[in-house]
């Protein structure tokens, strides 16, 4: 990592001012409090899953709501919310979800090496807070997508210290509670870390058999919301989906054209993440490059694909900017997340039914920015090429800074 003097990185990781933080503090307050008020069951996506979940202790199938995209195994996880009253959950579930949005962006500062009370913490979390519409979107929806922006730089933040199958556990659980991060699969897979893959399999096929033997339709998922989601036909839904199989065939390109569009370009950039696994620059930067690629294909094919999910990758993209080499450095990088900008009207796309446009051009400008990125085989070439999962050391990382500074 460079944190010379003269360049940016040693402004970005000394220590933030307390007034810094006090805004910080601020702005995620004022963002919790008001989602309290306007909040019902703790946001409407959250509230998806918990009336699944109160359908479910009063017998009924979960699955009866088309909606309900989960795994079984996410039903009895809702429960104990279930089991509180509505106002309990307007009050508690808005600061959980910022709450761990902040804990996954510690863990993708760690993973990077950042110290916490760095000047990119607390202005990293104020951006992505202020800066970034979905942000504050995934605090009022109460979307479970949380638990992947939490789990994924988490899991990452292992697999760099050696902790492999810890770091599939971690993924396992949160594909258990939501299957997003079901591609990073590939990645241990690049790896060959043959015991933390079977541990990321096992963890949430044992929890999802276990579950569906308690509900009264155990092949609901299967039967009811896989067909779903295959057909992708749901009128609500289609328009909010930014994926380019879903948003196409809205300007008019055949159903069929789009999805094979997108199943290309999710291969392309399946390709690219490989690459950029085996490539040089530093191993944290290394896996939260080819985990964004992952992801990111992954974005572009699935139905349904929100803007939200971006907070997924955004934070460990973002982590890395004080590598000289990183995908944060690149002017398409910020460029890409110009319409996500809260407050701004764009012409033609006022209505919130046409927001998925401004959504898939964010989608896929980053997904061609970090596929390029990797393909050029950017990274810090004063980096440690290191094997997988062997990070910096501690020690020389304290040394970078403290003389820097």
């Amino acid at each position: 990592m460079m944190t010379g003097k003269s360049d940016i990185s040693g402004w970005l990781v000394r220590p933030a001012g307390r007034p810094l933080w006090a805004g910080l503090v601020v702005l995620l307050g004022a963002l919790t409090v008001h989602t309290v008020r306007v909040t019902s069951d703790g946001g409407m996506d959250n509230a998806i899953v918990v009336d699944a979940a109160r359908t479910w202790l009063a017998g009924g199938s979960p699955y009866d709501d088309p909606h309900f995209l989960y795994l079984p195994s996410a039903v009895p996880a809702a429960a104990p919310q279930a089991l509180l009253p509505r106002p309990v959950l307007d009050v508690l579930v808005p600061p959980a979800v910022t709450a761990a949005l902040a804990l996954g962006w510690a863990c993708a500062l760690r993973l990077h090496r950042v110290p916490l009370h760095s000047r990119l913490a607390a202005l990293g979390l104020l951006g992505l807070a202020a800066g970034f519409a979905p942000f504050g979107q995934l605090v009022r929806l109460g979307n479970w997508t949380v638990t992947a922006a939490l789990a994924l730089p988490l899991c990452l933040l292992l697999a760099s210290r050696g902790r492999w199958v810890a770091a599939g556990a971690v993924v396992g659980v949160a594909v258990a509670l939501k299957p997003l991060l079901a591609p990073m699969a590939l990645l241990f897979l690049f790896a060959r870390r043959w015991r933390a893959l079977a541990v990321l399999l096992v963890v949430p096929s044992a929890a999802s058999a276990a579950a569906a033997l308690l509900l009264p339709d155990p092949a609901g998922f299967f039967t009811r919301t896989l067909p779903f989601l295959l057909r992708g036909d749901d009128a609500f839904v289609r328009l909010y989906e930014a994926s380019p199989a879903a948003v196409l065939p809205r300007l008019g390109v055949p159903g069929v054209a789009a999805g094979l569009l997108a199943l290309l370009a999710a291969a392309v950039g399946t390709g690219c993440a490989y690459r950029r696994w085996h490539g040089p620059g530093p191993v944290p930067l290394r896996l939260a490059e080819t985990s964004a690629g992952l992801m990111l294909s992954a974005f572009l094919v699935s139905r349904p694909s929100y803007n939200h999910y971006l907070l997924v990758v955004l934070p460990l993209l973002l982590a890395g900017l004080p590598y000289a080499g990183s995908v944060a450095r690149r002017p398409w990088f910020w460029l890409a997340l110009v319409p996500q900008l809260p407050g701004v009207t764009w012409p033609w796309l006022e209505s919130g039914r046409r927001r998925a446009f401004r959504d898939a051009f964010t989608l896929c400008a980053l997904a061609v920015t970090v596929g390029r990125h990797r393909v050029r085989g950017a990274g810090d070439p004063d980096g440690p090429r290191g094997a997988p999962g062997e990070g910096r050391p501690a020690a020389e990382e304290r040394r970078a800074v403290v003389e820097s500074a």
